[in-house]
C-alpha cells in the first residue's frame, strides 16, 4: 500500500531530473548555434562580391590602417602621373592637371600657375612635346600624422628630335579628407615641393 506512492515519487523525481538535463542540453546547443551564427554573420559582413567582366570576385573589407601605406602610395603615384604626364593637346593637359589638383592643396596649384605663366604648357603644345613619368619608389612615414612622403621618379621629355631623361625627387605631407569620385583614397597632398629635377641624359631620335 505504501510502496506505490514511493515508486510514483521516485519516478516523478527521475522524470524531473531528466527534463532538467534535457533542457540544459537543449539550451547549450541553442547558445552554441547562436554563437556560431553570429560569428559567421560577422565574417560575411566583411566580404564583398564584385562582378567584373562576367566573373564574380570576392573582396574582404578591412580596417583602413591595414591598407594605409598602399593607399597612400597609390594616391601619391596617381597625383604625380596626372601632374607630369603631358601631350601636345590642351584638352589632355587640362584634364590631367584637373585630376591632379583634386589630390593636392594650393602648393600644387601654385606650381601649375607658375609653369603656365612662364609658357611651359604653351611650349609643350607648340613644340609637339610629350612628357611621361615613371615612378621609381615612394616612401611614406605613417608613424606620424600628417604623413610625410618622398617620391623618386624618372621624367621623360619626348621631342620630335630628342629624348631627354630627367630625375625627379619631390616631397610633401598627406592628410586625411573625405573620399569622393575625384579623390577615391581620401588623402590630400600638402606642402608639396620639388627637391630635385635635373637632366640625366639626352638621346637623339
Amino acid at each position: 500500500m505504501f510502496n506505490r506512492p514511493k515508486n510514483l515519487e521516485t519516478a516523478f523525481r527521475q522524470l524531473r531530473q531528466y527534463c532538467i538535463i534535457w533542457m540544459l542540453v537543449c539550451s547549450g546547443l541553442t547558445f552554441y548555434a547562436l554563437a556560431k551564427t553570429f560569428s559567421l554573420l560577422s565574417v560575411m559582413d566583411k566580404k564583398i562580391y564584385i562582378l567584373s567582366s562576367g566573373k564574380v570576385l570576392e573582396a574582404v573589407a578591412g580596417d583602413r590602417k591595414e591598407n594605409l601605406p598602399v593607399e597612400a602610395r597609390d594616391h601619391i603615384r596617381a597625383f604625380h602621373q596626372y601632374f607630369f604626364t603631358l601631350d601636345p593637346d590642351e584638352k589632355v593637359i587640362n584634364a590631367n592637371i584637373t585630376h591632379a589638383l583634386y589630390l593636392a592643396d594650393a602648393s600644387a596649384k601654385r606650381l601649375y600657375d607658375n609653369l603656365k605663366e612662364n609658357g611651359y604648357y604653351a611650349g609643350v603644345i607648340s613644340g609637339n612635346i610629350s612628357q611621361q613619368l615613371v615612378i621609381d619608389s615612394i616612401v611614406v612615414d605613417i608613424n606620424s600624422y600628417p604623413y610625410y612622403f618622398r617620391c623618386w621618379a624618372i621624367q621623360k621629355i619626348i621631342r620630335p628630335t630628342s629624348l631627354t631623361t630627367r630625375s625627379l625627387l619631390t616631397e610633401g605631407w598627406l592628410r586625411n579628407c573625405s573620399r569622393s569620385d575625384n579623390n577615391p583614397h581620401g588623402f590630400l597632398i600638402e606642402r608639396w615641393s620639388t627637391l630635385e629635377n635635373k637632366d640625366i641624359g639626352v638621346e637623339p631620335r
